[in-house]
């Protein structure tokens, strides 16, 4: 399943001019959104919570593991993969910010390992270099940008396009996160295109609430299709608490669980 970088998500041109400049829509325009840098924080703790059972998302820079997803090693504060691509485009990113580094070495076989669950050319010293690296704080960054690049800002991007407030807005950045943008049934444009099928986001004059619990709906289907994401409950007791609640602009407090682990922000 590929996680590869998209700059651009599918689906923007059903969202038009009129609707846009409706009242309601520019109110929403107005709002803050995901990229809020509060905002931003809770989506970060939110998602290290279900990726790292941690709200502590900055200790995660440092984290790498294999967790039998078919994916190879999974790693840093958003989970890149080995086996799907964002590990290689990071640690290419890396190598030309900081030429020489201690990652750059497995370049070759990261390259190799692509599209794979191997770990050929990698181990046994990857992971206790993935460590190493991870106090260089341009590796830090390079995984915050990346982060961003990839993961980020296209999903709060389509979220505020299809009208959606904060919580929408995360519901698209969780979904990408675990699933990618690839052309797979269970990426995140064909969850949402799946969604569409059922329901009209703000943007195309749907009701908010109606359009979310599609998009959740639709979301499970896709959790379910892999035994490694068949727990729903990031889902089930988190999201969709916070959506029940009318909570659609995630304000604190915040309680959720997240695999029986219970969270709280204040």
């Amino acid at each position: 399943m590929s996680r590869r970088a998209l700059l651009t998500l599918l689906g923007a041109s059903a969202v038009t001019t009129p609707l846009l400049a409706s009242p309601a829509a520019a109110a929403r325009a107005r709002a803050g959104g995901l990229d809020d840098p509060a905002k931003k924080e809770i989506a970060m703790q939110l998602v290290s919570s279900a990726e790292n059972s941690s709200l502590d998302w900055k200790a995660q820079y440092k984290y790498i593991e294999d967790i039998g997803d078919g994916r190879g090693y999974t790693a840093g504060i958003i989970g890149f993969c080995s086996g799907t691509g964002d590990m290689l485009d990071l640690v290419e990113l890396y190598a030309d910010r900081r030429p020489g580094n201690v990652l750059a070495p497995y370049l070759p076989a990261l390259r190799r390992v692509d599209g794979t669950d191997s770990h050929a050319g990698l181990d046994p010293d990857f992971p206790a270099d993935w460590r190493r690296a991870a106090q260089d704080a341009e590796f830090r960054r390079a995984q915050d940008d990346e982060r961003d690049r990839v993961y980020f800002n296209p999903a709060v991007r389509q979220g505020k396009a299809d009208g959606l407030r904060v919580l929408g807005q995360f519901a698209y950045y969780d979904a990408i996160v675990m699933h990618g943008d690839g052309t797979d049934p269970t990426s995140f444009r064909n969850i949402r295109r799946r969604a569409l099928n059922r329901a009209r986001p703000p943007a195309q004059g749907g009701d908010e609430v109606t359009y979310l619990h599609a998009f959740l709906d639709a979301r499970v289907w896709a959790m379910k299709q892999e035994e490694a994401h068949s727990d729903t409950s990031r889902v089930d007791t988190a999201q969709r608490v916070f959506l029940r609640a009318g909570n659609l602009d995630l304000n604190p407090p915040l309680d959720w669980k997240v695999y029986g682990d219970s969270y709280h922000i204040g």
